[in-house]
Formats: structure tokens, C-alpha cells, sequence
């Protein structure tokens, strides 16, 4: 016989909460005894963009530990379910966490409720958590994620950005976080239009990663010697996908090609 607890909800994050406090990360607010050390894993630069059929996400593999490599296969982008994602900047450790409970959280609102979420409600359940991680963020365990996914209702792809004390702001065109964001972000904006179909978004994201990882050392570029490459998935109606490594080598070799052709040259 099933036994409920005072909890009654469809939140999963909140069911922990009031019915199992202590399964709750050490770094929550409530227990105010982490302390974050003085390296740890942080993961660098992820974007998010828009285009015709959807959104595309993307991140690179590098995760960094003050000077030093911590990984250089890191995982930054999550499907959260079958027309959401999620990418991940900051303290590694608490950034996965926050992700893959997010995809908790979605799958126990579903089965609670028998149908999923609302796009917008999706992002609201991550600011959320990422307010609740805003002690362990004053310690230096900052996560400040992106979030897109495919609106079903309205037909179109969205994206938001947040910032550590959780708030959540939906951007119309692209975003990107971590430490190369900057560049990512400038290398965007000048190519990107609201029409690009879907070869000409995963260029554009090659692209930026590429550019952010030329001036931002914490940014890692293709390892063609280890096969490394970035993560990317694109999220249409027809659900989450992510891109084949044999495809954006393919893609990151014609860039290359492209940018070693000498000025003035024929096509």
C-alpha cells in the first residue's frame, strides 16, 4: 500500500523539501554548513540560439580548475525532456545537480499531472532552483544556466537566460554564459537573423564556440587530436536532437577551410 506524506503537489522539488528534508543537497539554503573550497571544477561557455524551426543549443567540453584542466569532456547541455534543454556555467558539481533534477522534477510533474508543463512553467521551475542555490552561490558555487525548448502552444522556439539570484529573463534572439560568453555572444550577434535554417544555425554556433575559445582560455576549442567537440542539440517540434560528432567535425573542417582561404581567392 502506497503511503503519501503531507506533500500533496506535483512538485517533485518541493515533495523533497516537506516530506524528505534530508535528502536535500547539503549546499541548500537550510543548511548553511557548505563551505566552497578554493578550486573546484567550473564548466565555461554554452549558448543558446533561435532559428526557423526552433532553437539550437551548444557548449563546450572544457571544464577548468583555476589554471588548471579539470576535464576536457565535460557534458554542458541537458535535455530536460522531449522539447526543453538545458545548458550549464559555473560550479560544475552544483550545475549538474540543478540540471538533472530539473528533469526530475519535469518527469514527476507529468506523471502527477498527466501532461507536461508548460514551456514558461519549465523555466520558472529552474529559477526557482537557481534561487535556492544563492547561498551556496555566495560561497563561490555560482550556476547560472540557460534554458530553451520548443513552445508547442505557440509554434516557436524560445530561450532565457537567469541570474544568481534567480531571476529569469527570456531573450528574443540568442544568449550565452561562462566565461567566454563575451565573445560567444559578439559573434552572434553578427550573423545571426530570426530565418536561419538549421545548417546555417549549427555554422553559426560552431562559429561562436570557435571564437570564444580563441580569446577566452577557458574556453575549449576542437581537440581534433583527442576527437573532442562541442555538444549540440537542436529542439524543434519534433522533439530534442542532439548533433552527431561526424557532423560537426564535418562543419568545423569547412570553417577551417573557409579561414584559411586566402583573401581575395575564388570560392
Amino acid at each position: 500500500m502506497l503511503i503519501r506524506g503531507s506533500y500533496q503537489g506535483a512538485s517533485f522539488f518541493e515533495l523533497i523539501e516537506v516530506d524528505y528534508p534530508h535528502l536535500r543537497p547539503a549546499t541548500s539554503e537550510r543548511s548553511g554548513a557548505a563551505v566552497a573550497p578554493l578550486s573546484i571544477p567550473h564548466g565555461t561557455t554554452v549558448l543558446a540560439l533561435r532559428f526557423a524551426d526552433g532553437v539550437l543549443m551548444a557548449g563546450d567540453r572544457l571544464a577548468t580548475e583555476g589554471h588548471r584542466v579539470a576535464s576536457r569532456d565535460m557534458q554542458k547541455v541537458y535535455p530536460t525532456d522531449d522539447h526543453s534543454l538545458v545548458a550549464i556555467a559555473g560550479a560544475a558539481g552544483p550545475a549538474i545537480e540543478m540540471a538533472r533534477m530539473l528533469r526530475i522534477e519535469l518527469e514527476h510533474y507529468e506523471k502527477i499531472e498527466g501532461e507536461p508543463l508548460e514551456l514558461e512553467g519549465k523555466a520558472n521551475k529552474l529559477s526557482q532552483m537557481v534561487r535556492a542555490n544563492l547561498p551556496a552561490a555566495m560561497q563561490g558555487l555560482v550556476v547560472v544556466p540557460i534554458f530553451a525548448g520548443y513552445d508547442r502552444r505557440r509554434r516557436i522556439g524560445r530561450l532565457w537566460k537567469f541570474d544568481v539570484t534567480g531571476g529569469r529573463y527570456e531573450e528574443a534572439e540568442f544568449e550565452s554564459s561562462g566565461s567566454g560568453s563575451l565573445y560567444a555572444r559578439e559573434s552572434l550577434k553578427k550573423a545571426w537573423r530570426s530565418d536561419l535554417g538549421r545548417d546555417d544555425a549549427l555554422r553559426l554556433a560552431l562559429q561562436a564556440l570557435a571564437d570564444a575559445a580563441d580569446e577566452d582560455r577557458a574556453t575549449g576549442g576542437v581537440d581534433l587530436a583527442r576527437g573532442i567537440y562541442p555538444i549540440v542539440y537542436f529542439c524543434t517540434a519534433e522533439g530534442a536532437v542532439d548533433v552527431s560528432r561526424e557532423e560537426i567535425e564535418r562543419v568545423y573542417r569547412e570553417h577551417v577551410a573557409i579561414a584559411r582561404k586566402p583573401v581575395g581567392a575564388g570560392a
